[in-house]
């Protein structure tokens, strides 16, 4: 059995998660007139749009996002995916302005900066030596990123310049799970809405990333005082199995 410290020390702690109101702030407080100010304003987008982990986002290439079918192949032979895992991404139901902002970074890339589909969709950064002999950013590379630091750095200064606190690329995992809980209607719904995450399950996306506000407890609590109808078969198979590995777990 667990000690009482051993509790303490494994229990979840609340993290911040940023609202999409918050994101779209940011995103519309993004300045465009470099290249690189684009990109990174394009990459933001990117990362609501798709839940992509920034591992995975350092290695997309312009052929992997088909604006027509607004989806994004994570082709685990190309695109660094967590546990080399290949799926498909649909965008997720955010608003148009990361659609319109991508769909703009695209035509970018390819009509003005002249990039191949087999370019990278955000490239690496071009740094060279000023007239003060100083290293300065100037441009962008046809190249990936070896490592996620600059994105997470980009994150920063992102939130940091609108006013934000930081919230990491992977944070919007967490608040692209909060919308699902909120838009979804059936287990069904939650299901595809995990798989777009690329989880293998819908108990994945609720252990990992699923704890509900404080907010949105005291209104689920509070509603379960007043008469609803009888629960779905699907329902009360899903929360069965949620039940059963919710015991496994902790005994």
């Amino acid at each position: 059995m667990l000690t009482n410290t051993a509790r303490i020390a494994g229990a979840k702690r609340k993290k911040p998660v940023a609202t999409l109101e918050q994101i779209i702030h940011v995103l519309n407080n993004m300045p465009t007139t470099t290249d690189i100010e684009k990109r990174n304003r394009a990459l933001m987008a990117f990362t609501i749009l798709t839940g992509a982990r920034d591992t995975a986002i350092t290695s997309f290439k312009i052929k992997h996002v088909d604006l027509v079918n607004g989806s994004v192949f994570q082709d685990a032979r190309e695109v660094k995916t967590k546990f080399s895992k290949t799926f498909m991404t649909y965008f997720f139901p955010v608003g148009e302005l990361p659609v319109q902002i991508l769909t703009e970074w695209l035509a970018y890339l390819k009509t003005e900066l002249l990039f191949s589909h087999d370019d990278p969709l955000f490239p690496k950064t071009k740094v060279a030596n000023t007239k003060d002999k100083k290293f300065s950013a100037c441009g962008l590379l046809k190249d990936h990123w070896a490592t996620a630091n600059p994105i997470r750095e980009l994150f920063k200064r992102a939130f940091k310049a609108a006013g934000l606190q930081y919230f990491n690329p992977h944070s919007f995992r967490d608040t692209l799970v909060r919308i699902g809980e909120q838009l979804c209607q059936s287990p069904e719904e939650f299901k595809a809405w995990s798989q777009n995450l690329g989880h293998a399950g819908v108990l994945t996306t609720l252990y990992s990333y699923g704890d509900v506000p404080d907010y949105r407890q005291a209104e689920l609590i509070k509603k379960l005082n007043q008469p609803r109808p009888e629960q779905s078969p699907e329902m009360q198979i899903a929360f069965e199995a949620m039940l059963k590995q919710f015991v496994n777990k902790n005994n």
